[in-house]
């Protein structure tokens, strides 16, 4: 078989192939490139969930005709000059292989202007130039792709459905503007915006509008920086939490990256305080050096690898847990509201769409220009003069020339008076944390001032039990309102406080067995005992050979979880499979939280007012007091404000 040179047309659809996966893929790339182009207002139009058209217009820097020409050639760049340039990459974009390879496989206009002269055109189809003329002098780029795969039916028919594909690309918009909240995106499908950042830089604000209001409300910022790595964030409350990890967003200087160690180090911060099997809502923004970390790795750049994971992860961990540490953490009982009506079509689960709202307001309003002055609220009037770039919006308002301008005003001021509702939210949400540790403080002046009591947790209220229900649940109140203990879950959570420390005082003690326990391991799992021998060993196991891929044990540590001794050593073969390492500190917490399971009391189990007035201040004492060793919640609070209102004393 003679090997022979691929052609140009054949090498670039391939490389497509590993770009250019979906309609979301060329957004992302497209997208990235107006962000490398210092732009501070980006708009992308889809059609038919990209399917169709796709165009993302920016205020960049824009190309001169040579530029222009060369950018569509493969590996074209002007980010990297050397190998130096490689370990040292701030921008986005680098390989220089995006938009050779889109314009490969759809038929793609460029339109671009540095501003200082006419602009250029060019148009692609199928990776060769089919047209090139003169352009508005407009500063910045815009491109349009249109039929994406049309000469490669073959990925076409991979395409899901107009649903799917315009989720994937809410998805990667909710991601950039997260990665980037001082620049203004929006996001329109079929002419109807789906998607809209203002572009102040407010994080916070970008979160409510993409996980909504109630999730934003319950967000905790976190800002920790070391020698080499500053992690600045939000991050939700263990009571709100998802099935999936596809919540958890990671970011490395501006760029959205999946990192298994990152995962790992965000839920190892939670540690205790969530649920098995449900994840965290987490917005994490990683500044470092970029010699530490290779996003050279991938062709979509999504994955990345670091050069002091160690460091890294111990710093995520650290931030998360110092931002729980002044946090109280006792989910309040609300009530449900009714179901909101089902979703359009266009609208995904991440995305919030200001465009229903704007259509129901604006067809309310009459189109009489005698009753428009009564419709026109003073609170809309009001928030237009105080916007004096806007006030054309408010001539236009009160002064129609036709339905559409009318239409059109209405709209803007809409938008408008939306971001400051959502904004006076979000602020007055970010002051709630304070007063509730000004009435924190003042529980714990109370305490240092009274010589009967002991310094106790200032997060945990002072509660006083009145009694006990189905023999499970603890009813104890105090100024602020009704609270409900689970009994269990509180001694359990005091008992594996309490394990936690014993097992690390315990000296290395071996318990001596009567009847040797043995264990057939697999090829892998055998090569892998021999070779951590010794590491078994310092942690007081001792593996004798006892046959083909069989081993005895007749000795292991004293803290071995009575019963539970075989299941905890093949943990620990199943660890070093895993982790090719022995983490004593998590053997040890398993334990722990297996010791405590046992040992708590159980449900049905009836106390008097002493055993309970005891449980709540031990409970106090303790570092987390809020969840089980497992994540389930140890307190719900109902506040004196909800009971009444449940009971209808307030309307």
């Amino acid at each position: 078989m003679a090997i022979e040179l691929m052609s140009d047309a054949l090498s670039n659809k391939i490389a497509a192939g590993e770009v250019v996966e979906r309609p979301a893929s060329v957004i992302k790339e497209l997208v990235e490139n107006s962000i490398d182009a210092n732009s501070r207002v980006i708009n992308v139009d889809v059609y038919d969930a990209g399917l169709m058209r796709m165009k993302v217009t920016d205020d960049g820097d824009g190309m001169n005709e040579a530029d222009a020409s060369i950018a569509f050639l493969r590996h074209a760049t002007s980010k990297v000059k050397s190998e130096h340039d490689l370990f040292h990459v701030r921008t986005l974009g680098f390989r220089g292989e995006a938009l050779a390879s889109i314009a490969a496989v759809s038929k793609l206009t460029l339109k671009t202007s540095t501003g200082e002269s006419a602009g250029t055109l060019i148009a692609y189809e199928g990776g060769k130039e089919v047209r090139r003329e003169k352009a508005d002098a407009r500063k910045g780029t815009e491109i349009t792709v249109d039929q994406l795969f049309f000469n490669t039916p073959a990925r076409l028919k991979y395409m899901k459905t107009i649903h799917t594909e315009l989720g994937h690309i809410t998805d990667a918009m909710n991601r950039l503007s997260l990665s980037h909240p001082d620049i203004r995106f929006t996001l329109t499908h079929n002419d109807k915006v789906i998607f809209k950042s203002n572009g102040r830089g407010d994080l916070l604000h970008i979160i409510a509008q993409i996980y909504g209001m109630n999730v934003a409300k319950k967000m905790i910022h976190i800002q920790h920086e070391t020698l080499d790595y500053k992690i600045t964030g939000y991050i939700a409350k263990p009571e709100v939490t998802r099935s999936g990890r596809q919540y958890i967003s990671t970011l490395v200087n501006g760029r959205f990256v999946r990192s298994a160690l990152l995962n790992k180090a965000i839920l190892s911060g939670y540690h205790t305080l969530l649920p098995i099997g449900r994840h965290p809502i987490v917005v994490i923004q990683i500044d470092m050096d970029p010699i530490l970390v290779d996003v050279n790795v991938h062709p979509t750049k999504l994955d990345v690898r670091f050069s002091k994971e160690k460091e890294l992860y111990q710093a995520i961990e650290t931030a998360i847990k110092a931002a729980f540490k002044n946090e109280r953490l006792i989910p309040d009982y609300t009530e449900k509201k009714p179901k909101a009506k089902k979703a359009t079509s266009e609208q995904t689960a991440f995305s919030f769409d200001y465009s229903a709202h704007i259509k129901e307001s604006s067809t309310q309003q009459s189109h009489d220009n005698k009753s428009l002055e009564t419709e026109v609220s003073p609170e809309l009037t009001l928030h237009a003069l105080s916007n004096p770039a806007k006030t054309e919006d408010l001539d236009e308002l009160m002064n129609p020339t036709n339905s559409a301008s009318l239409d059109r005003a209405i709209s803007k001021t809409e938008v408008f008076l939306e971001e400051e509702r959502m904004n006076r939210s979000i602020k007055e949400t970010i002051r709630e944390p304070q007063v509730e540790l000004k009435s924190m403080q003042k529980e714990t002046e109370a305490d240092k001032n009274n010589p009967n009591t002991d310094a106790v947790s200032e997060r945990m209220p002072i509660m006083y039990p009145v009694g006990q229900h189905h023999g499970t649940f603890v009813l104890a109140e105090n100024d602020h309102g009704l609270y409900l203990i689970d009994q269990h879950a509180a001694q359990e959570r005091i008992k594996y406080e309490y394990y936690r420390e014993k097992i690390v005082e315990v000296e290395p003690l071996l318990q001596e067995l009567l009847v040797p326990m043995t264990f057939e391991f697999s090829k892998q799992e055998a090569l892998l005992v021999e070779q951590h021998q010794q590491d078994l060993e310092k942690i007081g196991l001792f593996f004798e050979p006892f046959g083909q891929q069989t081993y005895r044990v007749s000795s292991h540590p004293q803290w071995f979880p009575q019963g539970f001794e075989e299941e905890t050593i093949r943990d620990i073969v199943a660890q070093i499979i895993e982790d090719e390492q022995i983490d004593l500190k998590k053997l040890r917490e398993d334990a722990a939280i297996l010791m405590a399971c046992k040992k708590s009391i159980k449900a049905n189990h009836h106390l008097n007012y002493d055993d309970m007035f005891a449980l709540l201040e031990t409970l106090r004492k303790t570092n987390d007091p809020f969840t089980c060793p497992h994540g389930r919640p140890i307190v719900i609070h109902f506040s004196t404000y909800e009971l009444e209102k449940m009971f209808k004393r307030i309307m």
